[in-house]
């Protein structure tokens, strides 16, 4: 078991090292496009990397009937294994919607031998993502 401390330092020396690893400036919150963000998460059972739509309802089922249109360009032309889910509770009892990449195997932020598989598949995925996202703005933005 690792303290809040050690825990705290353990993920602040996970990301510091991703950032290292793999330099470059991410899209992640930065899409231009209100409630739309992408995310990458990593904790002591899984990792996966997200785009979110946190917008109100109205906007959100907007945005969410575009990204169900490209959902089949998305599959095949970019990442065949994302998951979308229209109705996404986070631990805060908000709703979102979510597609989502998981990454396939026992993995813990808490476990350095864990981090070089996770932070090669944070660049793979999120790369891929943010593609799919840069080729698909225009239509996403209107």
């Amino acid at each position: 078991m690792f303290s809040k401390e050690e825990s705290r330092q353990l993920r602040e020396l996970f990301w510091t090292s991703f950032g290292k690893s793999f330099p470059r400036k991410w899209i992640l919150y930065n899409t231009k496009i209100k409630g739309f963000s992408f995310k990458f998460f990593f904790d002591t059972k899984s990792a996966f990397v997200t785009l979110d739509v946190e917008e109100d309802l109205e906007n959100r089922i907007k945005h969410w009937e575009k990204l169900e249109s490209l959902k089949s360009i998305l599959k095949e032309d970019y990442l065949p294994d994302a998951l979308f889910e229209e109705e996404f509770l986070l631990d805060n009892e908000k709703e979102i919607s979510r597609i989502y990449v998981p990454l396939d195997q026992k993995v813990s932020i808490h476990n350095k031998n864990t981090w070089q598989d996770v932070m090669e598949f944070f660049n793979d995925k999120m790369s891929k993502f943010e593609s799919f996202f840069e080729d698909y703005e225009d239509i996403l933005k209107d």
